[in-house]
C-alpha cells in the first residue's frame, strides 16, 4: 500500500449506515422491468446428471415441450367455475 497521505481528509459521511429508512410513498415503478406476465423467467436448478445431458436451456425446453405434448390434457368440467 502507498504511504502517500490522502489529499482529502477522511469523511465519515461517505460510510454506509447501519440502517436506512426509505419513504415508500415516493416509489416509482421500474420502467425497465418486464410487465408482461407471459415473459416471466423461472430459474430451475438441474441435478448434475441431468445437467450433463442437457447442456443448454434450449435442449431442456425442447424435451420438456415434447413431454408436455404426450401428457393428457385436463378436460374442462362444464359444471365447475373457470
Amino acid at each position: 500500500m502507498s504511504q502517500v497521505p490522502r489529499e482529502e481528509p477522511y469523511n465519515s459521511d461517505d460510510e454506509l449506515l447501519d440502517e436506512y429508512h426509505f419513504d415508500y410513498k415516493k416509489v416509482k415503478p421500474n420502467r425497465f422491468a418486464i410487465h408482461d406476465e407471459k415473459q416471466r423467467l423461472s430459474i430451475v436448478v438441474l441435478d448434475e446428471d441431468v445437467a450433463q445431458v442437457f447442456t443448454t436451456p434450449e435442449s431442456v425446453n425442447k424435451v420438456l415441450r415434447a413431454l408436455i405434448e404426450t401428457m393428457p390434457q385436463p378436460t374442462k368440467d362444464p359444471f365447475l367455475p373457470n
